[in-house]
């Protein structure tokens, strides 16, 4: 046996706590990693480049805006939850209510008075005056078909006078004492023949048929109600608005 001590203070070669780990073993405590790189990131356990931002997880690009999950493009403006455009951007104001009542006054009016000189071969009156015990046999016209023929061109009077005032200007005759018009909702400009015509005969026929009191006042009812556009039912029939017309 060797009587040779080992220097104090260091332990011998064949001491088990000096060996060094065996080559690809694990490094030692707060050493480098295996193949000499920089230890992995904070958040990117497989040692590639920087974590990805806040608020993406797959490392895409920054993520998408507020109210929009899917990355598309900005959010459509308030009051417009479609995306599109107010079609009444850029155009006058809407008409008031007011000014279109007294205008379909005026309009009434205008066309009223021929037809009432008009009724005078017809003896629509006399026979109303004759038969008042039965209303409906008076209007209806038992006696004889004048009461019919008057009736066509009553509706024909009232369609064509709205229609061809409607297409021609955008005014009739009363819209335009009252300085407002009629215009399409989706680009301001005056409708064309189609369209007043289907405008016409929505706001008309069902009138001057059957409805004489009651659908101007539906009509009424559902402009007061309607928005954003002030629509009645014959404005929607023609995808319709009518607006100031007020230099």
């Amino acid at each position: 046996m060797s009587n040779d001590q080992p220097t104090p203070g260091q332990p011998p070669d064949d001491d088990p706590f000096r060996k060094q780990p065996p080559p690809g073993g694990p490094p030692p405590p707060g050493g480098p990693p295996p193949g000499g790189g920089q230890p992995p990131r904070y958040g990117d356990p497989y040692g590639g480049g920087a974590p990805p931002p806040p608020g993406d997880p797959y490392g895409g690009a920054n993520p998408p805006p507020p109210g929009d999950p899917y990355g598309g493009g900005a959010p459509p403006p308030p009051g417009d939850p479609y995306g599109g455009n107010d079609p009444l951007r850029g155009m006058p104001p809407l008409a008031a209510m007011g000014k279109r009542i007294l205008a379909r006054i005026v309009d009434w009016i205008i066309v009223a008075i021929p037809l009432a000189l008009i009724s005078i071969p017809f003896n629509v009156f006399h026979r109303w005056s004759d038969s008042s015990d039965n209303w409906d046999d008076a209007v209806n016209g038992v006696n004889g078909g004048g009461q019919w023929v008057f009736r066509i061109i009553t509706i024909v009077a009232y369609v064509g006078y709205d229609m061809v005032m409607t297409q021609r200007g955008g005014q009739t005759l009363g819209k335009r004492l009252c300085k407002i018009r009629v215009a399409m909702l989706n680009d301001g400009k005056v409708p064309d023949s189609r369209a007043s015509l289907l405008r016409a005969l929505v706001l008309w026929v069902p009138a001057l048929v059957c409805c004489a009191c009651f659908w101007p006042l539906l009509i009424l009812i559902l402009i007061l109600l309607d928005r954003p556009y002030r629509q009645g039912l014959h404005d929607k029939a023609a995808k319709t608005v009518v607006v100031s017309a007020a230099q």
